[in-house]
């Protein structure tokens, strides 16, 4: 199935819920990311997923509504933190207590495509009145959510919040056709202590964010199709997420709104009973509660809001399993769909879907399907290179909670790393900390081990060395290697740091255990638009307990420069050579060392940076990564680690490399001899510069600011200074 094909897949399920009522002291619209408020009234809206009657118990459906008219009685999720502020309270403090009961007033509205309904005419949408059934706990989700804020809670500056980065906590505004309502200070003071306490509670917090409605519906679909379960969720695979960002703003402008991307994590990481999706898709406020679906249009989950990191605001999508919602609500939902005429389970590996498409060939052992696909925005078809991949990467600490990526570049334990992990100051970078304390914060016992511990035999003392290249050790360094299940924590020495314009480094473990990995390496340049994946740990702290995460995206650009001497022996033929690579994959704190690669796993880029605004916001998706091109002297030295003449070229300086990974404009090469060119007439105008001379004067100024400024390593006078790109 194709992308198209998916997508209309997906809007079958799609739906725009909406909930409204009273609120005259305008509370009701507190942590959401917009409203409407009008006259005493609330408007809230987020997406939905309309259920096809294979995936519920029907007969129950028809007890908890009572209603005579269950034929056309049909299921729709959402987050309950849409309708939560419309609870009675009796119901907000104890949400098993009977069927939930709205206060007086408020009504819930679902929004169907027009040609989905039995006697629709074609165009447009429609409102059903919906009815509130039940509120779904799910533990697993929770508490792993619950688990990730926990883990990151010794540090103030790696800390989370849940939500969107637009949803405010204070005095809500009014819009322009109504005056401001006087407002009780002390209720507002009341729930102001009420919202920042759930706030600062994780298990509540969690608990809220993981928490599903589902709503009934009086509703005949014509055609609704049948709807399959994906059986195993990997980092990498393909999302489709259909939902209404803004949805009640403007229906006819958001409504069914369709976002790629990819999965980027799992939690738990080495379980095949997945509790919660880390998604790298882009997503906007109002798309919490709309449907997730995978390859060939098989269902994953449901959209819920994301976690959003304080100090950078970097927001982490999160994905509920559909196993993980079916197993709370076990009495109503079912966690494979069935057909009730033949009361058999449709099999994974047979599933019918849009346009009759099957599934083709079968389970492998451990029970993930295959699919046959290659559209382009579907990255399964290289899962496998990609997951390979994966085992070279390495997570990094040092000292007291600083942590970074490496790549594995041999079987004798050689990790490639950033410089600016080791030597922040010399690039102007902060490095990201995970915790204030120093004592073993990353020693996970039931998931990793130390290299001496009682079991872990397959090891070899590294006999490597002296390193003359090395200066004094930075610290504790620790490095976790992930290609053996449990983990393996070693320590390691320092290698090389690059005293030239290069933000690269190498470590060696001091123990060598077996089947490490060495990542496979693609010096040619990468195409424009060639699939991209950034894999490292960026954001989660290693305290998380999470594998590499997975990014996915394209080349944007390749920046070239002249190659420098020393190059040329070794790429001959080659006047330029590419010196910078960005991509539009997603590079977070934390992921710097970590590795771009290619759809056939092999490496194309050690990441480097990202930028920042202004403020400190990090722009993900603008980043840095040094090509492989530029790492050749660095593999040649992992051949055999005896020859360190490779490396001693790359401290050389090198002002065209300084001056593309300064983000400078390359300095202008000494004029020539002027060129008897014929000179155009121009009309004198009272001998006044013309709108071309005063541009080519301006050029001209610039030009000799930038030039004088990089002779004393800094720019000076502009207007608009240069900011460092950073992690």
């Amino acid at each position: 199935m194709a992308l198209p094909e998916t997508a209309d897949f997906a809007r079958n399920f799609s739906v725009l819920v909406r909930v409204q009522g009273p609120d005259p002291k305008g509370l009701k619209m507190r942590n959401h990311a917009f409203h409407q408020y009008h006259s005493g009234k609330t408007t809230l809206s987020a997406s939905g997923m309309l259920l096809p009657d294979t995936l519920y118990k029907t007969e129950v459906v028809k007890c908890i509504w009572d209603n005579n008219s269950g034929q056309n009685l049909m299921l729709v999720m959402t987050v309950a933190s849409l309708v939560e502020p419309f609870l009675t309270i009796q119901h907000r403090e104890n949400l098993s207590q009977g069927l939930p009961e709205l206060i007086p007033g408020a009504q819930i509205d679902i929004m169907v495509e027009e040609n989905m309904g039995a006697d629709s005419d074609g165009g447009g949408c429609r409102w059903f009145t919906a009815r509130l059934l039940k509120m779904v706990d799910v533990p697993i989700s929770s508490l792993a959510l619950q688990s990730l804020v926990e883990a990151s809670s010794g540090s103030q500056e790696q800390g989370w919040e849940f939500g969107w980065s637009l949803a405010s906590t204070h005095q809500p505004s009014v819009d322009s056709t109504q005056t401001q309502i006087g407002y009780d200070n002390k209720l507002l003071m009341e729930r102001q202590r009420l919202v920042m306490g759930k706030s600062s509670n994780p298990s509540l917090m969690a608990r809220s964010t993981t928490r599903i409605a589902i709503l009934g519906v009086n509703l005949h679909l014509n055609g609704l199709p049948k709807i399959g379960i994906l059986p195993l969720n990997k980092r990498g695979e393909f999302l489709l997420a259909m939902g209404s960002p803004f949805g009640i703003l403007s229906p006819l402008h958001f409504f069914n709104s369709m976002s790629v991307g990819s999965v980027a994590n799992c939690y738990p990481p080495k379980s095949s009973d997945k509790a919660l999706l880390m998604a790298d898709i882009r997503c906007l406020p109002g798309m919490e509660g709309g449907p997730v679906f995978g390859d060939q249009g098989m269902l994953v989950g449901i959209l819920t809001r994301p976690l959003r990191q304080k100090t950078s605001d970097a927001e982490v999508q999160l994905v509920i399993p559909w196993d993980a919602i079916a197993s709370a609500c076990s009495d109503l939902l079912l966690k494979e769909p069935q057909i009730e005429e033949k009361g058999i389970h449709i099999n994974k590996g047979n599933l019918n879907t849009v346009g009759n498409g099957l599934l083709s060939n079968s389970n492998g052992s451990n029970g993930h399907c295959c699919y046959n696909h290659d559209h382009f925005n579907s990255p399964c078809s290289s899962l496998l290179p990609i997951e390979k991949a994966m085992t070279s990467i390495c997570l990094i600490t040092v000292d007291d909670g600083v942590w970074a990526s490496g790549v594995v570049l041999n079987d004798q334990g050689l990790i490639v790393t950033n410089a600016h992990l080791l030597e922040p100051w010399r690039f102007g970078k902060t490095t990201v900390r995970s915790s204030s304390k120093k004592e073993a914060p990353f020693f996970l016992p039931e998931e990793s081990a130390f290299s001496e511990e009682k079991g872990y035999k397959r090891y070899q003392k590294s006999c490597i060395g002296p390193f003359p290249l090395a200066d004094q050790q930075k610290g504790s360094i620790r490095v976790r290697l992930d290609h053996l299940d449990p983990w393996i924590w070693c320590e390691a020495k320092v290698v090389y740091i690059c005293k030239g314009p290069l933000d690269v480094a190498l470590l060696q473990v001091d123990r060598i255990p077996d089947k490490l990995t060495a990542i496979m390496v693609d010096f040619s340049q990468p195409s424009l638009g060639s699939k991209a994946y950034v894999i490292g740990h960026g954001l989660l702290a290693p305290r998380c307990g999470f594998s590499p995460s997975v990014c996915s995206g394209v080349v944007a650009k390749v920046v070239k420069a002249e190659m420098p001497s020393y190059y040329k022996s070794l790429l001959p033929g080659v006047s330029q050579f590419p010196a910078m690579l960005e991509t539009t994959a997603a590079v977070h704190p934390g992921g710097s060392g970590g590795a771009v690669v290619n759809s056939d796993g092999r490496l194309i880029g050690l990441v480097t940076s990202n930028a920042r605004h202004g403020g400190g916001t990090v722009i993900p998706h603008l980043n840095f990564s040094i090509p492989s091109a530029v790492l050749m002297p660095i593999f040649q030295f992992a051949r055999d680690m005896k020859d360190f003449s490779p490396l001693q070229n790359l401290d050389k300086p090198n002002e065209l490399l300084s001056s593309v990974w300064a983000l400078m404009p390359p300095l202008s090469p000494k004029p020539g001899p002027p060129l008897n060119l014929p000179q155009p007439i121009l009309e004198d105008n009272n001998n006044k510069e013309g709108k071309g001379s005063r541009f080519a004067k301006f050029i001209a100024e610039k030009n000799e600011l930038l030039k004088r400024s990089a002779q004393f390593g800094k720019v000076e006078g502009l207007s608009n200074p240069i900011l460092p790109s950073k992690l």
